[in-house]
């Protein structure tokens, strides 16, 4: 809250607050305005219609089934990996700090062609997955390691500055009450990283339903098989349907915006509670 009589290096609130939304709308609820326009011409039973097809929801269960597999992987071993990096210091630390940071900077075809490389058939691992049974390029299991790690950053970043500002003294004044370590981790470590975790889930979760260049390598894209949503509304915009594709856009988008909206109010709850223990 800035006091009056103290000079901002910002304009005032209500040029920077004007400046917000015209950005907002520019960027993001113009184009998904659009979006929703588009749809709204069509009748309801013609929309049902495209967003149930079976192709549609076959590339929905793949979509959001491998992407919520990909933020729970992320968000368990996202968080040991912050662990790791905010409380111990070793050799090579930094590389691997960096090396977190990766799939941010990396463009997405590419990770897409070097994972397909690393998992099919004659890949540095794929061969020999695939003798036990086990295949990985262009399955869904191949499309959600795609997944993890586009999203990995996300779980990592967020739940570090966390774990740094911890204080060990709780810690270790819960270990010298005789708490044990699993009691330590619930009722000490959990609380104070709850928020923070879920906040990671949701936002891997969210970058998994839009990935398109890192997946469409790997999965193979087999309709009905490993075709994502994504993939989808590009298929049928290179048909010209684009009745097709702006309905499952608008399908997409509104499940996605639910969830998020449900991840957001447990994140509410999460820090209510914990201020509240607290």
């Amino acid at each position: 809250m800035i006091k009056s009589g103290t000079k901002s290096v910002l304009p005032g609130f209500g040029l920077s607050l004007g400046f917000t939304l015209l950005y907002l709308s520019l960027i993001v609820l113009i184009p998904l305005a659009g979006t929703l326009a588009r749809t709204a011409a069509l009748s309801w039973p013609e929309f049902w219609r495209l967003v149930t097809a079976p192709r549609a929801l076959a590339s929905y269960r793949l979509s959001f089934g491998a992407s919520f597999a990909a933020a729970l992987v992320n968000a368990v071993f996202g968080f040991v990996l912050a662990w790791v990096l905010a409380r111990y210091r070793f050799p090579g630390r930094r590389l691997v700090d960096a090396l977190v940071d990766l799939p941010f900077a990396l463009p997405t075809s590419v990770a897409g062609i070097a994972l397909t490389a690393i998992y099919s058939g004659k890949g540095w691992i794929g061969r020999f997955a695939e003798p036990l049974g086990l295949k990985i390029a262009f399955t869904p299991l191949g499309v959600t390691i795609a997944l993890i790690f586009t999203g990995l950053p996300f779980a990592v970043r967020t739940v570090q500055p966390v774990i740094a500002d911890l204080d060990s003294d709780a810690e270790q004044a819960a270990a010298s009450l005789g708490a044990t370590r699993s009691q330590t981790f619930a009722r000490v470590i959990a609380p104070a990283v709850w928020p923070a975790a879920l906040t990671g889930f949701a936002l891997a979760f969210a970058r998994a339903v839009g990935e398109y260049g890192s997946v469409i390598f790997i999965s193979g894209n087999m309709p009905m098989k490993t075709e994502i949503a994504p993939l989808l509304i590009v298929t049928k915009l290179e048909q010209y349907d684009y009745a097709g594709a702006t309905a499952i856009a608008a399908a997409l988008l509104c499940v996605s915006f639910s969830l998020l909206l449900l991840i957001n109010l447990l994140q509410y709850w999460g820090r209510r509670r914990a201020g509240g223990a607290s």
